[in-house]
């Protein structure tokens, strides 16, 4: 069950999902749909890169969930779940479309509250 209350571990949460769909931008860059089907490396990255999303969002509270409420944090969670547990049969068009279709605006959403966030403290 998920913390009520938002801390700095939901900062870090936030943190993670960013760079890991900053990575997978990066990573797909200049690349094509198709080449995903057979490059291996090119699928396990990207892969990953979802994998973290997903178990992050699956990690932030509700409080710290209420900070982005347009991003759709069940679905986030359930592929990571998809991803693990059904490994043997990854839809690499959801993956693909994840990436390009919706990480970008997750990035800009979620820059927004991470420049919104009071610094850690030290």
């Amino acid at each position: 069950m998920r913390r009520e209350t938002g801390d700095a571990s939901d900062r870090d949460r936030f943190e993670h999902m960013l760079r890991a769909a900053r990575d997978a931008i990066a990573i797909s860059q200049g690349r094509q749909r198709h080449e995903l089907d057979h490059d291996v490396m090119l699928q396990h990255a990207l892969v990953h890169c979802v994998l973290v999303v997903g178990e992050a969002a699956a990690r932030v509270t509700d409080a710290g969930r209420t900070r982005v409420p347009q991003l759709p944090w069940p679905r986030m969670a359930g592929m990571r779940h998809i991803l693990v547990h059904a490994y043997f049969k990854v839809d690499y068009d959801a993956i693909w479309r994840t990436i390009t279709d919706h990480f970008p605006a997750m990035i800009v959403d979620l820059e927004q509250v991470l420049s919104a966030w009071p610094p850690p403290a030290e």
